[in-house]
This record gives structure tokens, C-alpha cells and sequence, in this order.
């Protein structure tokens, strides 16, 4: 256990969660809606700092990033728990795993040190703090953060974009780049799809952007409930109105966790998807889940080029130089570019 961030103690032993915008108001024994931060003797604990249930070493565009640092490697990590409940997740095994199994938190014991030293010695430039929602080890990942900067390695999350300001604020000196999902852009589809709300979402992101982090978002198509015209027109225009260079990353769903009734995403969908997120000015929309398509490649804003050439999520070759594109000199959006 270590006593959490971001909380107020309440009468009669209460206290207020202030590290997410469920702002859980937790009575002593009882845990968050993230099944991981509990009461004890009204004092807020995480029981997920350092028990690190996944690690592995991915490209960086799984996370996906597509314009920050393209081609290098994350050393990735997470813990159990998260303040979601999407009926479609892909990694529920852990990130429900203390709801499914009464409270048991599982994890191998890591200190922010070991996890440096292994980004270190794996030739990592990053830090991914991912697969389940890292807001909910936040006390973990923030210390990470803090000595990987040091050590002048990089710092992402892959996120649903649900944390408290304060906890983006404080967080920012510390991150480099975030992906946020924009699973929805409907409150009552984001309450029935993953027990939250929509406008905590957009303002994370909007937020983000502003503390100068580098930010791209996802969304998961899912047919018959997010892939209208409109909606993704809405979606595209939201990003647009955060930045034209903004990354919009829109990828095929597929059936997983509760959410078997619904078909994959139809290569159609996903096509007519990016064109809606040009025909808006986003200047790099991305096609994911489906390799081969050419919707993974980074293209010239300007002139159209083929910069970054991918399949999947492997880089086949990186035309740009200097940041700039070869074709027309335009400067290309980014990190490490």
C-alpha cells in the first residue's frame, strides 16, 4: 500500500477520490470505482503501486503514437484496475480482474528504479504506461515519470482521458505524448458503453494539448453504435478544433468482452472514417487494426507525399528529413520527426 495523491478527507471518516472525475466519495474498507484506492482509517491507499501485471516491449505505434518518434520502441507496463468498464475491452482480464475476483490484486513487485533500469538495459527510448487506464497507478507511474526524465528517457500514456485536472497538471512536466480514446460523442452512449461521461474526455484532451503534450486520440469504430456520418464528422471536428495536427487514429473494432454482438468494422467504414477526418482539415488521420490498407502510412499535409511508410505497425521506411517533408519542405507534426 502507499497512501494516495489527490484526496480529501471527509466527516465520519469519508474521504473524497480527487484523482479521476468520478470523484469516488469512498467510506472507510470500501474501494473506487477503479477497485484499486481504498479507505483505510480515513486515508486514501493504492494497492497497485509498483504490482506491475504486464510488461513488454512494443513498437511505439501500438500505443498508437504515429507521429512521435516513429519506429522506436516503448517499454510498456500496467498494473490491474481501471475506472472504466467498457463492455468491449480488450484487456479486461486485468483491468477487471479486482472486480471479478473480490478485491485480489495481483502484480509483480516493482520499484520506479527496476522499471527504469529495464527501459534502459531493453534500449527503450519510452516509457508506455498502458493496457489498462495508468490514471488508476498514478502514484507509481508519477514517480516512474519523474526518474525516467531524469535518465532522459521519455514518458506516454495510453489513456481514457478521464483524470482529474490537477492530476493532468501535475503530471504534464513529466509526459511527452498521450493518447486519449474518444470511444463516443454522446454522454448517454459513453454512460452505457463505459460507465463515465463524455465532457471530462474532451476537456482532458483539450488540456493536454494546452500543457504542451504531445496528444493523439483513437477511436474504435463500432458498428451500430459510434460509426454514423455525422458522429464521426462531429468527432473529426472536435479534433480539429484542438489542432489540425492533431492525429486521429480510427481503427476496426472487433468482438471481445461483453460486446459479442456486434461485427468487426468494415474496411468501408474505416475508409469513408478518414476521409471524413480530411475533408474536416485534420492533417494525419489513421486507419488502425487493418494492415495493409496504406491508412497506417504518414502523408505530406501539403503536397500529398508518402512520408512514413508502415504495415501494421512495423515502419517500413521514414522519408522525412529533418522533420521536413523532401517533396515540398513543409513541416511535418510532431515528435521526433
Amino acid at each position: 500500500m502507499k497512501e494516495a495523491m489527490f484526496y480529501t478527507q471527509l466527516p465520519e471518516g469519508e474521504v473524497r477520490c480527487n484523482l479521476c472525475n468520478h470523484r469516488c466519495k469512498i467510506k472507510e474498507g470500501k474501494r473506487g470505482i477503479c477497485g484499486v484506492r481504498e479507505n483505510r482509517d480515513g486515508k486514501l491507499y493504492s494497492f497497485v503501486y509498483g504490482k506491475v501485471v504486464a510488461e513488454d516491449i512494443d513498437p511505439i505505434e501500438k500505443k498508437p503514437l504515429f507521429n512521435f518518434l516513429p519506429g522506436s520502441r516503448a517499454f510498456s507496463i500496467a498494473t490491474v484496475g481501471c475506472n472504466f468498464h467498457c463492455k468491449h475491452c480488450q484487456n479486461f482480464h486485468i483491468s477487471q480482474y479486482p472486480h471479478e475476483h473480490r478485491g485480489e490484486i495481483i502484480g509483480q513487485d516493482r520499484t520506479p528504479e527496476e522499471v527504469v533500469v529495464a527501459t534502459k538495459g531493453a534500449g527503450c527510448e519510452t516509457i508506455a504506461y498502458t493496457y489498462t487506464e495508468p490514471t488508476i497507478f498514478y502514484e507509481f507511474a508519477y514517480d516512474t515519470a519523474v526518474l525516467a526524465q531524469e535518465e532522459g528517457i521519455k514518458n506516454v500514456f495510453v489513456s481514457n482521458g478521464y483524470m482529474s485536472a490537477d492530476a493532468a497538471r501535475q503530471l504534464a512536466p513529466y509526459l511527452d505524448a498521450i493518447n486519449i480514446d474518444l470511444k463516443v460523442f454522446t454522454d448517454k452512449a459513453y454512460k452505457d458503453l463505459c460507465g463515465a461521461r463524455l465532457k471530462p474526455v474532451l476537456k482532458t484532451i483539450q488540456l493536454m494539448k494546452e500543457l504542451d503534450v504531445w496528444v493523439e486520440v483513437t477511436t474504435l469504430i463500432i458498428p451500430g453504435l459510434n460509426d454514423g456520418e455525422e458522429e464521426l464528422r462531429d468527432i473529426a471536428r472536435f479534433v480539429k478544433s484542438v489542432g489540425p495536427e492533431v492525429p486521429w487514429h480510427v481503427s476496426q473494432f472487433y468482438p471481445a468482452y461483453k460486446l459479442l454482438d456486434k461485427p468487426r468494422t468494415p474496411v468501408a467504414t474505416l475508409r469513408r472514417a478518414r476521409e471524413i477526418g480530411m475533408e474536416e482539415g485534420l492533417r494525419y488521420v489513421y486507419v488502425g487494426n487493418v494492415p495493409g490498407e496504406g491508412g497506417e502510412n504518414t502523408y505530406c499535409y501539403a503536397c500529398g507525399a508518402l512520408l512514413i511508410e508502415r504495415y501494421g505497425l512495423t515502419l517500413i521506411q521514414n522519408r522525412l528529413q529533418d522533420g521536413k517533408c523532401p517533396e515540398c519542405g513543409a513541416s511535418i507534426d510532431g515528435v521526433g520527426m
